[in-house]
């Protein structure tokens, strides 16, 4: 072995000083130094600057060159397949290279002879595995072998691009049930043979494949190649997609590279085809965007206060089925049978559930899909809150306003409460369901979560029931605007309009009081149904630009704020409640048209549950 080391390490000062005559023949218009284009591999012993490299986790004393048993000349190559569990390695595996590369892109072939001291099967053995980038690798699997010599041939794709090749021989093999056997290589070179015929490559298995997924990567699988060999029986082998130069139909919607990854990047269909040389590959790969182009929100809710179904912010319970397909009427007229179907995606190392053919043969425009964890009953009773996030792509089908999530538990009492937010095509919506809207069943042995009457294409995560608490344990964010360019109402950082009435008598049934929180002063209007604020002064807020909030909310499920001027005009700005956490919002003061802005004189709040504010202001 040191000898061979140092055979490589000549080799590779002379590749050294053949880059640095071939830069300089460049100069005088002549050719580039070549590689060598030795065929032979192992014939009778190492071929020059051949180097043998074990698998470091294999057993690295199983390979030898056996003097007794060979193919024909005076030598072969031995592997001794341990015993399972031998504490020196379980397999055999390793990479016969050599340095510098050859230039193999006269031949078409690598044929070797092998045997074995029993029937076996040798799990892998191939070529252009270099121990580094690998560009060009081949392997055919699950190599039967007995007691007789046997060759055995691996196809070069494209010969043409093996023009500085170091990767010769690779293999691997196990146990066969528990027990080492022996097995033996001879004769391994490269050779250009007539007798290999009807070449066909695959990607994809030589399938047509059709998805619709969400903007991001995707990769393209099972690359192979089928060949006609000298005894008229037909190979497959795997190759590497190196091989392959793939095309997009339209790259403005997905492009893909050398190594087979595609990046979905626009809106519409793309097809991904490929060739090997001149040769058409057999299969395709359909893309069709219409999924999520960036993550859903990540949660905030503490994660001692959530029972998660699904969700990469915490840890999840244990489902049963993601899409139960249940069946119910047998032999009536109504039959009905579940046939929505999902998988798993992911964007941006955040994965969600793709829920699709969404509909039951009864109502073909439903979409039914229960989350099934009977065996997994859930106690949600100490739970307020239901959540999950919603994208409904532009090409899907019924788009139904507000669908419907049921629970059911494990008794079989289903109720089924209408979502309280509108969905919204090519968007993440955040839905939020009071657990009190669930009237009827047993909380405390929850069993199926369903997606019921949604739309034919849906996207989903952060699947999950959450307590809130009743009141804010932190203080708004402290505002960081110049003074100058505000008019406060009502905040602790700067001076209020002076003579504001917080709770002018305008006959509503909202309990109004300013309690500390963290040290704060904060607005809390319990039972709202509507609340007014009465400035101090008409004020000119032209030159003002937003009108800023903080709001806190566990229990709301309405909440509009109203600017009001003379007249009166007023007009109402809708926000998302609940919360989850304090929400701070800057509303453009020309969503409030048609009120006047020089003349502006009252706030008010309308909607349902207890709502904290702070922060209320103007500001540029």
């Amino acid at each position: 072995m040191k000898n061979i080391k140092s055979n490589s390490l000549i080799a590779a000062l002379i590749t050294i000083l053949l880059i640095a005559v071939s830069c300089e023949r460049k100069l005088d218009g002549l050719e580039l130094a070549t590689y060598p284009t030795t065929p032979e591999v192992f014939v009778d012993g190492f071929s020059t600057g051949l180097y043998y490299a074990a698998y470091g986790t294999s057993k690295v004393t199983a390979f030898s060159v056996d003097k007794e048993v060979k193919y024909s000349g005076t030598a072969s190559m031995r592997f001794d397949v341990p015993d399972a569990g031998d504490p020196f390695g379980s397999y055999v595996g390793g990479v016969f290279g050599t340095n510098p590369g050859r230039d193999l892109s006269g031949y078409n072939v690598l044929t070797f002879w092998a045997k074995a001291s029993e029937p076996a099967v040798i799990d892998q053995v191939g070529f252009g595995n270099d121990m580094g980038a690998s560009k060009y690798q081949v392997s055919i699997t699950s190599l039967a072998v007995n007691n007789t010599w046997k060759q055995f041939f691996l196809l070069i794709p494209d010969p043409s691009v093996l023009t500085q090749e170091r990767g010769m021989l690779y293999y691997s093999a196990t146990p066969q049930n528990g027990r080492g056997f022996t097995f033996w290589i001879d004769d391994v070179k490269f050779e250009k043979i007539g007798t290999i015929a009807h070449e066909v490559y695959q990607i994809c298995n030589g399938n047509d494949l059709n998805s619709t997924g969400a903007q991001g990567t995707y990769t393209i699988l099972n690359c192979n190649a089928i060949f006609n060999l000298p005894t008229g029986i037909n190979q497959t082998e795997n190759i590497a997609k190196s091989y392959f130069t793939f095309t997009s139909s339209d790259t403005t919607i997905a492009t893909v590279n050398s190594s087979g990854v595609i990046n979905l990047k626009g809106n519409g269909t793309a097809k991904i085809t490929a060739k090997v040389g001149n040769i058409n590959a057999v299969g395709s790969y359909t893309l069709t965007t219409g999924g999520p182009g960036f993550p859903a929100p990540t949660p905030a809710v503490a994660a001692a206060n959530v029972i998660s179904i699904y969700s990469d912010a915490y840890t999840n319970v244990t489902i049963d089925d993601y899409c139960e397909h249940w069946e119910w009427g047998q032999g009536q007229p109504w039959h009905a049978i579940i046939t929505t179907e999902y998988s798993f995606g992911n964007l941006n190392d955040n994965n969600f559930i793709h829920y699709s053919n969404n509909n039951d043969t009864w109502d073909l425009k439903r979409m039914i899909s229960p989350i099934k964890f009977k065996s997994n009953p859930q106690n949600v009773s100490s739970m307020t809150y239901v959540h999950y996030d919603v994208w409904v792509p532009s090409v899907s089908t019924y788009t139904t306003n507000k669908p419907t999530i049921a629970l059911q538990d494990a008794t079989g009492i289903q109720v089924g409460v209408n979502s309280t937010s509108s969905l919204a095509t090519d968007q993440w919506v955040s839905i939020d369901i009071p657990l009190s809207s669930f009237s009827g069943i047993d909380k405390s042995k929850i069993a199926y979560f369903v997606f019921d009457n949604f739309p034919s294409d849906v996207y989903v995560d952060n699947i999950f029931f959450y307590s809130q608490p009743t009141l804010p344990t932190t203080a708004a964010p402290i505002p960081t605007f110049l003074p100058a360019n505000v008019i406060s109402v009502f905040s602790d950082a700067y001076t209020n309009v002076s003579g504001t009435d917080l709770n002018p008598n305008w006959g509503q049934a909202t309990v109004v009081t300013q309690i500390p929180v963290a040290g704060n002063n904060t607005l809390k209007y319990t039972g709202l149904n509507y609340q007014g604020i009465q400035l101090g002064s008409s004020q000119n807020v032209s030159g003002m630009n937003f009108v800023h909030l903080d709001f806190w909310t566990a229990n709301s499920t309405s909440l509009n704020i109203y600017l009001i001027s003379t007249g009166p005009v007023e007009k109402a700005y809708s926000l998302t409640v609940p919360t989850t956490g304090w929400t701070s919002v800057d509303i453009p003061l020309s969503a409030f048209s048609p009120v006047n802005l020089t003349d502006v004189i009252q706030f008010k709040f309308d909607g349902n549950g207890d709502i904290f504010i702070d922060n209320i202001l103007f500001h540029k």
